[in-house]
């Protein structure tokens, strides 16, 4: 199998998440930032990694782990090892499948706790108020799905820390996103290759 293609890609991707993990991490440590106001908490042991790392170390662990857990939750699309594709839209359809049956009210209990549960229903429904409800809801059911596979996973899908989560790139819905190259770089023959892992 030509793997040239995948080189590429986790070269591109890699720089890319470095790149959207450090922009994330200047938002998120700002002085008024909306993570400060509503994650003290996570924001604070963000700082206290960074001391004790620095914050090149912090940046470049978390796009790692980001740029594992996207591929794997691909992998596990195309297998439909997933309930549902949390990357992956079903055929003839752009947004992923998770966000779609989300949109629609359903969602998995076993997977998503009823908390987030409720906090995407109500960004979706407009009940709790969001300058991109889709994104933000996206990217609570991609971070549950992630806590999720820590039972079963833990090695590849280590518990998140919240500021992992704050540091999650964002925009992952358009169609530039790192997810919509993660889907074109790791299409079905690629992962039915047994190449990734």
């Amino acid at each position: 199998m030509e793997t040239s293609k995948l080189k590429k890609f986790a070269q591109y991707a890699r720089r890319t998440l470095m790149e959207q993990v450090s922009s994330k991490l200047k938002l998120v440590l700002e002085p008024d930032s909306a993570a400060r106001r509503e994650n003290d908490k996570a924001v604070a042991d963000l700082e206290k990694q960074i001391r004790a790392f620095s914050e090149e170390q912090v940046v470049e662990k978390i796009a790692y782990v980001w740029f594992n857990r996207f591929c794997a939750l691909r992998y596990m699309d195309v297998n439909r090892f997933n309930p549902v594709g949390v990357l992956s839209p079903i055929p003839g359809q752009f947004q992923p499948e998770i966000l779609a049956e989300a949109k629609m009210g359903v969602m998995d209990a076993t997977m998503i706790p009823d908390k987030i549960q409720k906090k995407v229903a109500g960004l979706l429904n407009g009940s709790i108020s969001s300058g991109n409800a889709q994104n933000e809801a996206y990217r609570l059911l991609i971070g549950a799905v992630c806590n999720y596979y820590n039972k079963t996973m833990p090695f590849l899908f280590q518990k998140i820390a919240d500021y992992t989560e704050l540091l999650m790139p964002d925009n992952l819905l358009s169609g530039n996103s790192i997810l919509s190259y993660t889907r074109e770089a790791l299409y079905p023959e690629v992962c039915d290759s047994g190449t990734l892992f």
